[in-house]
């Protein structure tokens, strides 16, 4: 009687993949290869002879004689960036896009996320997913990781916090910095070791704090996607030493707008105002609206430390409890700052705007502007909302007449195919200890979409005169910011998901009657407890934007020509953007594009990395604040599905957890990922993204910044 296999065909399976992956070139035999993965009974061995023979019929193998098998393989050499997952399926990104390949751990070389690598793709069984192995690291996007330090007498470690490594680093005694045991520390990997089994070897370069405490964890989030969290001295007294005193010849070459109305509006807790508007009306009854914008390019310098600092950084990093900014404070807060009552310089796109807010005419201008007011959005909504007649020539008056017209202005956007991505945000009360008290949402009102239209508007011309030319010509090397056409793809399975709510979506058609199918959907949702959902599904259905010199235009906003100008405090793009404009209108030649292209990702790759950030810290106050609430009950609805369990958003503070599978005990369930569903093996029972469910509280996890439901 045959004796029964030991070990599962699937690991035996995998075992030899790997041994033929591993060794492409060198015929072997069943019991060579059994040999080698491991294997000595006699069961497992015939089950390895079984293996080859479907092995090759899947094309995997080869025969090539006397019963010798090896693989039947071109290899395939690919560059592109590498992304680690807690699950240990970390990812390949290709270079020029394409699809996501999994790279195993045992395959991953020690390579850190975000580092650029090389890969070898590997051979696959028929139906399997590609797999790659990185054969080398071209360039390490971080050497420095965040973790919490392990000290005993003779030895240190670092447990590393989150997915930059798979290992914990070796320290040297000598190379802790007085750093201690439970306290969070910056590790700079200092040798990376050929032997898979031994851990990396670093030497500490900071110590941030004990475990939990405020700034240690919010600085902890920063360095765990490589933002900095602090400013270098050498930067800040250079920026200190820059002058103030704004002298004739500065005044001589600008346009002096100190006599016309000029006002800002910004959030209650903003330092750094980096656009004002003002208003005047014209003898032919027109009005002339001045979009002001901080002229940043006039105080720093191209190659100063500054400047050279600042592009590093290439945006400000808001976290949900403080600004890390782009710019030194004396220049953010102060010296650029429009603070009201203080004679500022600026960067200016003024309109000739008809009662209709037609553009008559517009120029782009230095100026010079004292704000008159400085307006937080919920002074500036209450002029709005107040049925008041205000005299004519006041400030309120202003207010009132910007507002109607930029109402126009936004009719005109969504007549041409904008859509309206109005989103609550959601924010923290947090004490002076950091510790988060209540959780409100945040809804975009008059007040802020009076700021956002002509902003929008200042972004759309500044991009016009530049990129717009006469047929045939060629226009000057730009920055613009761009986004494409969503996935069609993606637009198909969310159709699908808004119909298990009863929302018909069109997919189909001119990008028109797309856009408008979308704002239809997304003012029909307003208010009922599916519309966040609904909000982040059709995020995740469109293009990132990004930066770039090649104009395709911007989609969501209905622009064929669209930049970053009205925020040079905290975005590197319009700095960029500024010195580009100042060089182009005195009919400067074109700058290389291929320079500009390289900074342009750059700035997106720091954009994205700062909203990560963002994210992340975020998340880490919804854990902390609902960390008193184990035991408690609340109304959720399904908001991600995957292999490991289901993600569920609360509907009272929008804070999110996971029901890991092993919790669903009720029956096996799979991952159906045509559907992003859970099927139920027995019962068929179905969990898909938007089912209302109620879940209890279990667990809270901060060093994790995980939150454990299960289902009730």
């Amino acid at each position: 009687m045959r004796s029964k296999p030991q070990l599962k065909k699937a690991e035996i399976a995998r075992r030899m993949v790997d041994f033929f992956n591993a060794n492409p070139k060198e015929p072997v035999n069943y019991k060579q290869v059994s040999s080698v993965i491991g294997i000595s009974s006699q069961a497992d061995r015939l089950m390895v002879a079984e293996l080859l023979e479907e092995l090759t019929l899947e094309d995997f193998l080869i025969v090539v004689n006397h019963g010798k098998y090896r693989l039947k393989f071109a290899r395939t050499i690919l560059e592109g960036s590498f992304e680690r997952r807690h699950n240990g399926k970390n990812n390949f990104i290709p270079d020029g896009g394409g699809n996501p390949v999994m790279v195993a751990e045992r395959n991953a070389m020690y390579a850190m996320n975000r580092d650029r690598v090389r890969v070898q793709m590997l051979a696959k069984r028929r139906n399997a997913e590609p797999e790659a192995v990185v054969i080398e690291i071209l360039r390490r996007a971080q050497d420095t990781v965040v973790g919490t330090l392990e000290v005993s007498k003779y030895y240190a470690y670092l447990i590393v916090d989150s997915k930059t490594l798979a290992n914990d680093i070796f320290i040297p005694k000598e190379k802790l910095k007085d750093g201690k045991s439970g306290e969070k520390a910056v590790v700079r990997i200092t040798e990376w070791p050929d032997d898979k089994s031994k851990n990396p070897v670093g030497e500490v370069v900071d110590v941030l704090g004990v475990v939990g405490g405020q700034h240690t964890e919010m600085h902890a989030i920063l360095v765990e996607y490589g933002l900095p969290y602090r400013y270098p001295e050498s930067v800040e007294k250079a920026a200190k030493k820059i002058p103030a005193k704004i002298t004739g010849q500065d005044i001589e070459v600008r346009e002096d707008f100190r006599n016309t109305i000029t006002f800002t509006i910004d959030p209650k807790d903003a330092k750094d105002f980096d656009d004002a508007l003002s208003l005047k009306q014209l003898e032919n009854g027109n009005w002339e609206v001045g979009v002001h914008i901080a002229d940043v390019t006039h105080y720093v310098m191209p190659g100063t430390i500054i400047d050279k600092e600042a592009a590093k950084r290439a945006t400000s990093v808001y976290l949900v409890d403080r600004v890390v900014p782009m710019l030194p404070e004396s220049l953010s807060n102060e010296l650029c700052s429009l603070r009201p009552n203080e004679d500022k310089l600026c960067f200016s796109a003024v309109f000739e705007l008809n009662d209709e807010a037609g553009i008559v005419n517009y120029r782009i201008v230095r100026t010079i502007i004292n704000s008159d007011r400085r307006f937080n959005y919920d002074e500036a909504q209450e002029i709005i909302e107040n049925t008041r007649q205000y005299p004519d020539g006041t400030i309120e008056s202003a207010v009132l007449i910007l507002d109607r017209l930029a109402k126009k202005l936004r009719d005109k956007r969504f007549h041409h195919g904008a859509i309206n991505f109005d989103r609550v945000e959601v924010k923290f009360d947090i004490d002076e200890n950091g510790k988060p008290l209540r959780v409100y949402f945040k809804e975009a009102k008059d007040s802020n979409k009076l700021i956002e239209e002509f902003m929008l508007l200042a972004n759309k011309t500044v991009a016009e005169a530049i990129g717009k030319v006469a047929k045939g010509k060629k226009a000057k090397s730009f920055v613009y910011r761009v986004h494409d056409l969503p996935n069609p793809d993606k637009m198909a399975n969310f159709v699908q998901f808004v119909r298990r709510f009863g929302y018909k979506l069109k997919d189909k058609g001119s990008t028109k009657d797309i856009s408008k199918s979308i704002n239809d959907l997304l003012d029909t949702v307003q208010g009922r407890k599916e519309q966040n959902l609904i909000e982040i599904v059709a995020i995740r259905a469109m293009a990132k934007a990004t930066y770039t010199t090649q104009n395709i235009g911007h989609y969501g906003l209905a622009f064929p020509y669209y930049t970053h100008f009205t925020s040079p405090i905290r975005r590197y793009p319009d700095m960029m953007v500024h010195r580009l404009l100042e060089r182009y209108l005195v009919g400067g030649r074109s700058v290389p594009e291929d320079k500009l292209e390289d900074d342009c990702k750059h700035c997106s790759n720091m954009e994205n990395l700062a909203a990560q950030a963002e994210r992340s810290s975020t998340k880490y106050k919804q854990v902390e604040f609902m960390s008193d609430k184990i035991g408690r009950v609340f109304d959720g609805v399904i908001s991600g599905v995957t292999e490991w369990g289901l993600y569920v958003e609360i509907n009272e503070n929008h804070c999110e957890g996971m029901v890991p599978m092993r919790e669903l005990t009720d029956d096996f369930y799979h991952f159906d990922d045509k559907t992003y569903s859970l099927i139920g093996q027995c019962n068929k029972h179905r969990y898909s993204l938007g089912d209302a469910v109620r879940i209890k509280v279990v667990r809270t996890n901060l060093e994790k910044k995980q939150l454990d439901f299960v289902l009730e």
